[in-house]
């Protein structure tokens, strides 16, 4: 597999402007140093708003789905930190999937990034899956992109962690594509074609997707924190 690891930690959310210098420094400082120290979390990497606009993507890429209920990880979001507990009540609109990587091909991280929420239409999951990964090696190669990533939450059987409870309650995207890319217009013109609201109903998708572009802000690994 392309990403680092058969799982994924995928999480949306906005920050407000006036948070956004503090929160950036905490994340990159504090928060993705104790999540890269956890067992099994491979890569951190966060993406922005790529219309300036509020909204923060995340991704972790784990070992294994298990990672996601081990000891070690709960540990930490049961036990924030005084300037964590502090940040949590800013990330509003949390969406936060705990995903198996279902596929993947080519770069897992580029400065341009699109991401796709949706879920598959009744009786359809093993035609969407089989139709997204046929499609990828070729779509991976295009002008202009990098990497194509397909994401299935799976949530663990764990008790709401202390995190989530400042947070107010996160809610859950089903599946997840994620499209990296270099060039920012070439993935915005494929986008509207390839993967557009009218062809992912075709492969199988319910209508209703929600979609997301962000560019690069920070991507780090637990030798980059050590």
């Amino acid at each position: 597999m392309s990403l680092l690891g058969k799982a994924c930690l995928a999480m949306w959310w906005d920050m407000a402007p006036d948070m956004r210098a503090e929160f950036e420094h905490w994340h990159s400082h504090e928060h993705f140093p104790e999540r890269l120290a956890i067992p099994g979390f491979q890569r951190a990497t966060r993406f922005t708003s790529a219309d300036g606009g509020e909204g923060i993507f995340v991704m972790y890429e784990l070992d294994a789905h298990e990672v996601v209920a081990s000891p070690a990880y709960l540990a930490s979001l049961n036990a924030p930190s005084p300037w964590s507990t502090k940040m949590m009540p800013h990330h509003r609109h949390m969406v936060r999937s705990q995903c198996q990587v279902l596929a993947s091909r080519g770069a897992g991280v580029a400065r341009q990034v699109l991401t796709l929420r949706l879920s598959p239409a009744s009786g359809r999951a093993g035609e969407l899956q089989a139709s997204l990964a046929a499609r990828m090696p070729l779509w991976s190669g295009q002008l202009g992109l990098a990497g194509v990533h397909l994401l299935r939450h799976l949530p663990p059987a764990i008790a709401q962690t202390t995190e989530q409870k400042i947070r107010g309650g996160d809610q859950a995207a089903d599946w997840v594509l994620v499209v990296a890319g270099y060039d920012a217009a070439a993935l915005d013109a494929w986008a509207q074609t390839a993967v557009s609201d009218t062809a992912l109903v075709a492969l199988g998708a319910r209508p209703g997707q929600v979609r997301g572009r962000y560019t690069l802000s920070l991507s780090a690994t637990p030798d980059d924190m050590r």
